[in-house]
């Protein structure tokens, strides 16, 4: 009986000890099959990405840099309203680039202050300078004491040259394609020819020297223009009786613009203003579109009617828009054009990484005696 019952007891100690055994074999199976799930190094590389990014904008602003006075156009939040007031926010973040232009007549000599800004297809500007007083009065006709009326002109003018009943003007001329040999060095100088035809016009003509040279004018004019810029252009063509205007064109237009308010013997106006108007000539110009027939018996001698109507350019001429505002001795004037155009007479903006050139002119009531810059001004995109 002992020996059975010691044959028990070892047996059962026998099953006891198997029984732990074999729960070591699982649980050491279990946790070799789940260490590898666990993978703390997949997630690792997330930081390498910020880290390259922080990289790579650091080096792109500091790779950015502006020639020495240049105009420099900033990426813009928030498009400027073109109203001729330079109180938008892009404008006091751009900065200023102040250009001096001398000579030109009645004391044309001013500062010219530019500065630019940029969104997806427009590039947009700012242009003030200083003038003492607004000129308005281009030409208008003023009803005589006999009852006749006469254009008022400069009687110095010998042809193309009014200095005297005129209006303030301003204009950009730039290099297109950089096609224009030497304007890079020495602005629009290459293109003034002074003193070459005395006689029909004694400030010369402008023209480049070759063909397939052509510069795009940016002409803004304080009376003619309609919420827009004169978009003209100059070429090779010299000066003659058939093209007296030499290299100087407007570019192509469908329509609008502005028109010598002459009836047809050039006798008196075609056209007034809506009930004759202010009747002392201002504001300078009459509305195509609110202009009326003239009437001679609404007006008493000394009366004066604008000399020119006007309407938008429509059509490669009118590409440009802009609105102006002359207020405590100061022109301002907002700019805003397409990046790209497609006109060949245009400087085309389509390289943002390239560095563009060009020259600034006022005009101080002066048809053509300009104020100049001496030299040439760069411009470039800030990225």
């Amino acid at each position: 009986m002992r020996k059975i019952r010691m044959i028990y007891i070892i047996t059962a100690l026998a099953m006891v000890l198997a029984a732990c055994g074999g729960t070591e074999d699982t649980t050491t199976t279990e946790a070799a099959a789940t260490a590898p799930e666990t993978t703390v190094a997949t997630e690792a590389p997330a930081p390498e990405t910020t880290t390259t990014d922080a990289m790579a904008t650091t080096t792109t602003e500091v790779a950015f840099e502006a020639p020495d006075g240049a105009l420099v156009s900033i990426p813009a939040m928030d498009a400027p309203v073109l109203d001729g007031v330079a109180d938008d926010s892009v404008w006091m973040e751009a900065p200023v680039v102040t250009v001096s232009v001398s000579g030109g007549a009645n004391d044309g000599s001013t500062e010219v202050s530019l500065q630019s800004a940029y969104d997806g297809d427009t590039v947009y500007y700012l242009v003030s300078w200083a003038d003492t007083t607004e000129s308005f009065l281009r030409s208008p006709w003023e009803k005589q004491d006999d009852g006749s009326w006469v254009k008022l002109s400069d009687p110095n003018d010998k042809g193309g040259d009014n200095n005297l009943w005129y209006e303030d003007k301003m204009s950009i001329i730039w290099n297109t394609d950089s096609a224009i040999a030497g304007f890079e060095q020495s602005g629009c100088f290459v293109m003034c020819h002074a003193g070459e035809t005395p006689d029909a016009k004694p400030y010369g003509n402008k023209y480049t020297a070759a063909e397939g040279e052509i510069g795009d004018i940016w002409h803004w004019k304080s009376v003619r223009n309609l919420s827009q810029i004169d978009d003209q252009y100059v070429d090779h063509v010299t000066y003659s009786e058939e093209t007296p205007s030499a290299g100087r064109h407007g570019d192509p237009k469908d329509g609008g613009g502005y028109t010598n308010n002459d009836n047809e013997d050039k006798s008196a106006p075609a056209f007034m203003p809506p009930d004759g108007g202010n009747k002392d000539g201002s504001p300078g110009w009459v509305l195509e579109s609110e202009m009326v027939e003239f009437d001679d018996s609404l007006f008493v001698p000394g009366d004066r009617v604008p000399g020119v109507y006007k309407a938008e350019f429509t059509g490669d001429r009118g590409n440009i828009s802009a609105e102006s505002n002359y207020a405590d001795g100061v022109w301002t004037v907002e700019i805003s054009r397409a990046l790209v155009t497609d006109s060949i007479y245009d400087v085309q903006f389509d390289d943002l990484t390239d560095t563009y050139h060009f020259g600034v002119a006022t005009f101080d009531n002066a048809q053509v005696r300009h104020a100049f810059q001496a030299g040439v001004s760069s411009f470039v995109f800030k990225p």
